[in-house]
């Protein structure tokens, strides 16, 4: 099974683990992200070590509602080097989620160290194995030729300021802490943010016995079929994604009226601006419909116009509209976690997010890599895979340096058999090198 350790409760260090190839390329994030790298930079024969600040991994899988199921298909959501069970269906479920990703820690061996945040990296000294110094839990410094930071976008929730919020005596809580309508039966319900998170609760809640539904929309979202005739929408996107904008754009619409009713009548009309373009200018994706569209048109979901302020314990919307729910949902989105971390090493962009991911490195800071700071229309677990193959790629081609590679050794490999040598194809970078003994990570304190 996968080696998962806690930090050491003392301050001995303990036996350094023998390393795969060298110092550990440090992985910060034990999502999806960081599973699929770990895996590449190994199948590389390249040593990774996954700090995640949760005590298990797939911690945010977990908290999802439990409603939840992919938008993107079983076989093209796999990660390197495991394919996902058949038993999970076409459409994966959070369960099945957190289990294959548990099962693919196992399966590629990885060193996992649970319980250890990463609040600050910073640079070191030189271009050897103290490149790059990340100061983690308990006052551990620790240092690595490379980084790859895979904490993902979606962890700090995120409730804007409305006027008036502090006065609202009713329930009010963030997506993020939803996970079933049970107990929402028979109340009044406002769900507040139309993208596919807010979208799947108001529908959860429609058929799980809400009195009344009502969802927020301050930007109309396009709407997509999960599936037409068996040809999924991810599939779709993979074709289009590659166009330019505006070709994207046509063909998109003309499949969405093809395949998606006009609800203009129902409060929901079809956006002005392509879904490329929004897709592309503000990072909306479209929303996949697992049952709102027949919700909307059998009046089970109501859209109204988008939350203003709170008023003397009521809702105003900004049409003038007055609302006394029971209690509001908020689907309204995450905010950035990076400044903390990194924002101080000139690699951040507007909104908080990485300049460059995925291979690419900023300038001013080689070594440092990102994944799953993206939505791509190609479906996120997909474009994860790839990112972690090339990735792993660019951190093998890297020499590492000879005071790291020194007396390193692995049976069936020859010492820096990771470095700018390696020709192995992304193909075989799925195959986990011979096997070497590793006891349990143990971080220095």
């Amino acid at each position: 099974m996968a080696r998962v350790s806690t930090p050491r409760p003392d301050s001995a260090p303990g036996p350094a683990p023998d390393p795969v190839l060298g110092p550990p390329v440090y992985v910060v994030g034990g999502g999806p992200g960081g599973l699929a790298v770990a895996a590449a930079l190994r199948g590389r024969g390249v040593r990774a070590v996954i700090l995640e600040k949760s005590p298990c991994i797939a911690a945010s899988w977990r908290g999802h509602y439990d409603r939840l199921r992919l938008h993107t298909t079983r076989r093209m959501s796999a990660l390197p080097g495991l394919p996902m069970p058949r038993s999970s269906g076409r459409w994966v479920s959070r369960d099945d989620m957190v289990r294959y990703l548990e099962k693919y820690a196992e399966v590629h061996d990885l060193e996992i160290v649970t319980g250890v945040e990463v609040s600050r990296i910073e640079r070191g000294s030189g271009d050897g194995p103290d490149r790059w110094v990340l100061h983690a839990t308990g006052g551990r410094r620790l240092t690595s030729r490379a980084v790859v930071v895979a904490t993902g976008h979606a962890h700090a929730p995120l409730v804007p300021d409305w006027p008036g919020l502090g006065t609202w005596t009713g329930e009010l809580r963030h997506a993020h802490a939803y996970r079933s309508p049970g107990p929402y039966a028979g109340k009044d319900v406002l769900v507040v943010g139309a993208g596919n998170s807010g979208a799947e609760i108001a529908v959860d809640l429609a058929e799980g016995g809400a009195a009344r539904v009502r969802l927020a929309v301050r930007t109309v979202p396009h709407i997509v079929r999960r599936s037409v005739g068996g040809w999924p929408a991810q599939a779709t996107g993979v074709l289009v994604r590659r166009l330019p904008v505006r070709s994207a754009d046509g063909l998109l619409r003309v499949l969405g009226r093809l395949t998606v009713p006009d609800l203009s009548a129902y409060g929901l009309p079809r956006p002005a601006a392509g879904p490329y373009t929004r897709l592309r200018r503000d990072g909306a994706v479209p929303v996949h419909d697992t049952g709102l569209v027949d919700a909307v048109r059998r009046g089970l979901v109501e859209p109204v116009a988008a939350l203003e302020s709170f008023e003397d314990n009521k809702i105003a919307l900004v049409d003038g509209t007055r609302l006394c729910p029971d209690a509001v949902i908020a689907a309204t989105g995450y905010r950035g976690t990076l400044e903390g971390l990194v924002g101080h090493l000139g690699v951040l962009g507007a909104g908080g997010r990485p300049v460059v991911r995925g291979a690419r490195t900023a300038t001013e800071a080689p070594g440092l890599y990102f994944t799953g700071f993206t939505q791509p229309i190609s479906g996120t677990l997909r474009e994860l895979a790839l990112e972690a193959r090339r990735i792993a790629r660019a951190v093998a081609m890297t020499p590492m340096p000879a005071e790291a590679a020194r007396g390193v050794h692995v049976a069936g490999c020859r010492p820096g058999a990771g470095g700018s040598s390696d020709k192995r194809s992304d193909k075989r970078s799925d195959v986990p090198p011979p096997r070497a003994v590793v006891r349990p990570v143990s971080l220095p304190r």
